[in-house]
């Protein structure tokens, strides 16, 4: 069995991923770290890293603060981490880029499989619909308490389809300080914050006479949490480097 350091493990999203691992005979966590957390039943809960018992893989879910110190510590005792904390700043991707040349490190702006998968999907299809001449437009919709808008997700949405297209389309996110018509290579990105939704992104691509959606629906948190099981159970072993969930997907 895989063993499992969950680093914040009292919060929201760590206490779903304990209950996901709970029902999976191929992982276990033995310690759980939170600096305000109580134990739990199944694993000993400790305030800092360094008191955890010896592991395969680290899964993060805690706050942007904590990275610096998980990483020290994983590229210190060569342990493969899965980073599902968001808001991380550039200079803290640029030293998960640094610790994945010590360890097996993978991060990714969304853990669903779904929206992975529809990355991909993406990548294949704005080149083929962008030259008969579609445009693309983005919307995304999340709860009323998110911060950051638009969602990490929808720019790496974005980012699939400018990718595939060679790296031309700039991106808009506001255009009610211009008047003029809609230019050829432009991906609009629109946020949408409003009660409780846990994230919708509809990828849109908007041609003469027709339209195609394509759509990803999180009815519940537990998305994100069973990808960073799955994550997990795939960086366990790995060679270090740099990973996403892509690589997960095969």
């Amino acid at each position: 069995m895989i063993r499992a350091i969950l680093n914040g493990c009292c919060g929201r999203m760590g206490r779903m991923i304990a209950q996901i691992v709970g029902g999976d005979s191929g992982i276990g966590i033995v310690a759980g770290v939170d600096a305000f957390g109580e134990a739990y039943d199944d694993f000993p809960v400790y305030r800092t890293l360094e008191e955890c018992p010896k592991a395969d893989v680290l899964i993060d879910f805690s706050t942007a603060s904590a990275v610096d110190e998980l990483l020290k510590y994983c590229t210190e005792n060569k342990l493969p981490a899965v980073v599902c904390t968001t808001g991380l700043s550039e200079a803290q991707m640029e030293a998960l880029h640094a610790a994945s040349e010590k360890t097996a490190v993978l991060k990714s702006a969304n853990m669903s499989l779904g929206i992975n998968l529809l990355e991909s999907i993406i990548k294949e299809a704005a080149p083929k619909l962008a030259a008969a001449g579609f445009d693309i437009e983005i919307v995304e919709k999340h709860h009323n308490q998110k911060l950051d808008a638009p969602s990490g997700t929808a720019i790496a949405l974005a980012e699939a389809a400018n990718e595939a297209l060679g790296g031309t389309y700039e991106y808009v996110y506001d255009r009610s300080a211009r008047r003029e018509k809609r230019p050829e290579k432009e991906i609009g990105i629109s946020a949408v914050r409003g009660g409780t939704i846990v994230g919708d992104h509809d990828v849109i691509f908007a041609g003469q006479d027709e339209v195609i959606t394509l759509s990803h629906r999180a009815y519940s948190r537990a998305v994100f949490a069973k990808g960073a099981v799955e994550a997990a159970k795939f960086l366990a072993g790995k060679e270090s480097g740099f990973y996403t969930m892509s690589d997960v997907l095969g």
